[in-house]
This record gives structure tokens, sequence and C-alpha cells, in this order.
């Protein structure tokens, strides 16, 4: 009976240092990060940034705190863009193609997805919670209340973050899309109609020959399709398509207005091109599309 209660005692002796082990390495982590980040506070001189209210260990700044409608509330829909940067090489990890913008509950914007795996990360929804639409804040996040000691994806081990949230003004993707459409068509001085759909256009060349196109027109294009950053994501010198299975913006604009050898430029809001989803590869949701068309053949 000793002997077996000895060896209880040995086995719970062995457990406690096992657990105290397992708390003491995730302590370390959460001090090594803490100091980390109030090195940087300091280093760049960000004296608005301060410890969220809760203590759990990231800091933030609402550097905005935007114009329209009420403070957000978590039953709210918001349509959102962010930038995750990290703090020990200053690697900005999710870029415009890939962190386009995003809309979805307030009250879900602590969950993001990253290379199709879904991290909580609830300081973004905590700190969304403060804000307006049209307000942007910055939020640094410890490693272990981010990414954690696996990384993800591009993103290092224990990587402490540096994050911009922007969020918008408008209350639906329509909305947003035709008002940086418009920005976007303003900024580079472009002379563009839009189409009752919603598509921007111009037309330089109508083209001519036999056969007008229809929506059920195959075409032979030579084109050029960017993001509005200057992107090119996809482009050929001939292709051959039936009109109706492009992209809708496409069928939109282009029937009734062009015929062989016409020329037009399209810029294309996101739910007339991949929409929410986006293409999934290369194209992501909510992108507005830029293109450029030349029909090099037409046929019924």
């Amino acid at each position: 009976m000793l002997k077996k209660l000895s060896g209880y005692i040995l086995a719970l002796a062995g457990l406690t240092i096992i657990f105290s082990s397992c708390k003491k390495d995730y302590e370390s982590i959460q001090d090594t990060d803490s100091s980390k980040i109030t090195d940087y506070i300091a280093k760049n001189n960000l004296t608005g940034m301060v410890q969220d209210e809760a203590k759990t260990g990231y800091y933030y700044q609402i550097v905005t705190p935007g114009t329209v409608g009420s403070v957000l509330k978590n039953t709210d829909t918001i349509l959102y863009t962010g930038s995750f940067k990290g703090m020990e090489n200053g690697t900005s990890y999710f870029a415009t193609a890939s962190y386009y913008n995003l809309n979805t509950f307030v009250g879900y914007t602590n969950s993001i997805s990253y290379n199709s795996v879904a991290y909580n990360i609830p300081a973004i929804r905590d700190v969304m919670l403060k804000m307006k639409r049209g307000g942007t804040a910055r939020v640094l996040l410890p490693s272990y209340l981010a990414f954690g000691r696996n990384g993800a994806g591009d993103i290092p081990s224990n990587e402490n973050i540096d994050l911009t949230i922007t969020t918008f003004p408008d209350t639906t993707q329509a909305q947003l899309d035709d008002r940086l459409i418009q920005a976007f068509v303003t900024s580079k001085g472009l002379s563009m109609t839009k189409d009752p759909s919603g598509v921007w256009y111009s037309v330089s060349a109508a083209g001519s020959g036999t056969y007008p196109i229809t929506v059920n027109s195959t075409i032979q294009t030579s084109y050029t399709g960017r993001f509005t950053d200057g992107t090119v994501f996809d482009s050929s010198t001939d292709r051959t398509f039936e009109i109706a299975g492009v992209v809708a913006g496409w069928a939109k604009v282009i029937p009734g207005r062009l015929q062989k050898g016409g020329k037009i430029r399209m810029i294309i809001p996101s739910r007339l091109g991949y929409g929410k989803s986006g293409d999934g590869t290369i194209i992501p949701g909510n992108a507005i599309l830029d293109f450029d068309v030349e029909i090099l053949s037409v046929t019924q």
C-alpha cells in the first residue's frame, strides 16, 4: 500500500512539474512579447498607444475615430481592410491582393482567414467596437494574441504584429465599389462613362464588321486585366471566349458598342467580376477589375 501511495505521489509530482513548466513557458512568451512591444513603442515614438482595458497584452490607438453613424456594434455589418506587418522585420504579410476588403458583422471580425486557415484575433473586434465607419486604428498584437508559436504561411513563429484597421464609410459593397472607381477615374484623369450596370468604360475604337456583338457571340480578343493598383492578374494576345461566359461586366458593356477591331477599357465593380469569393487563386474577393480589351474577330 505504501509503495502504491509513493508511486501516486511521485506521479502527481511529475505532473505538477510538467504543468508548471508549461505555465512558465507560456508566461515567458508573454513577458518576451510585452518587452518587445514596449521597446517598439518607445523606438517609434508611438505616444498615443494605450494598453487594452482587460490587460490581455495588446496596445492600440484610434488614429481617426470615423465620421459616419454611431459607434459600431457587434450586430452592424462592416466593410473594412487591414494591413498586417511584422514588428521584428517590418515585412507586410497581408498584401492588397490577399486582403482587399472584408464584409461581415463586426461581431465576427475576430475571425481572420489566412492561407485558408481561420485564426481567432479578438483584438480586432474589440478595437473596432470603439470606432465609427470611416475610422482607422492601429493595434500592436503580441504573438500569442495573433498567429502564435506556429506562425501562419510566411508569418514566422512568435511574430508580434503591427496591424492597421481601416473601416469604410460605405454600408454596401456596391457603394464602396462605385466610390473607389470614381476616385480611381478622377485620380488617373480618365474620361469614362458609367453604364447603368455600374461598369465604367471608354471606347477608343468602335470597330466594324459583318457581325455585331451580342450576348450570344463568341469573340477572339487581346486583353489585359489589372487590379486598380496596377498589378496585372491576366493577359493574352489571342484568346477566344463566349461573351456570356466571361466576367459579367464584359457582357454588360461590350454588346452593341463594339465590333471587330473595337477597343475598350472597362473598370468593373466586384459584383460584376468575381464577387465576394474571388476566383480562389489570383483574384481576391471584392476586387475591382480594370480591363483593356481589343476585339480581334466575332462569330455568332
